[in-house]
């Protein structure tokens, strides 16, 4: 399993995450229209022309999935119990079809688990840049982690 147990990561440790991702037209079209969010900024070239943008945003839930989803296999494949929430999501820029994503993670928290003594609590500060180096998604998320077995 490629994630790491509890005690495998460390408060300030910076993970830099060798994938990258493309984003695509059919994943803003589909990610957009599978969670209903029909808005004309993610879904019309004819009204985002008349943005200030000028062409379609790709769907901001879909950024933050992305961003997280790149740190997965070097964090939490196959050790995460799961997600507890999220804090402090911010998008600075604008991610538009045919920008590539990449990103690291930093760990900020950890705590042992008061009500389960084989997990723990752990803090990532998620951060996603464009190919232009422009922060575009930063997000912490705290996810109950298994220890390592004795």
């Amino acid at each position: 399993m490629a994630g790491r147990y509890y005690e495998g990561f460390s408060i300030g440790e910076v993970i830099s995450h060798a994938v990258r991702r493309t984003v695509t037209e059919i994943d803003n079209t589909l990610f957009s229209t599978m969670t209903m969010n029909t808005a004309a900024i993610h879904l019309d070239y004819e009204y985002a022309k008349g943005t200030e943008f000028g062409q379609p945003l790709v769907n901001s839930i879909f950024t933050l999935g992305l961003v997280v989803g790149i740190s997965v296999n070097d964090t939490t494949l196959g050790t995460t119990v799961g997600n507890l929430g999220w804090e402090e999501v911010k998008f600075p820029k604008p991610v538009f079809i045919g920008d590539t994503i990449r990103a690291q993670t930093e760990i900020r928290a950890m705590r042992l688990s008061k009500s389960r003594p084989t997990q723990g609590i752990v803090t990532f500060l998620h951060r996603g840049w464009n190919q232009r180096d422009e922060i575009v998604c930063e997000c912490l998320r705290n996810a109950l982690m298994l220890r390592q077995p004795e």
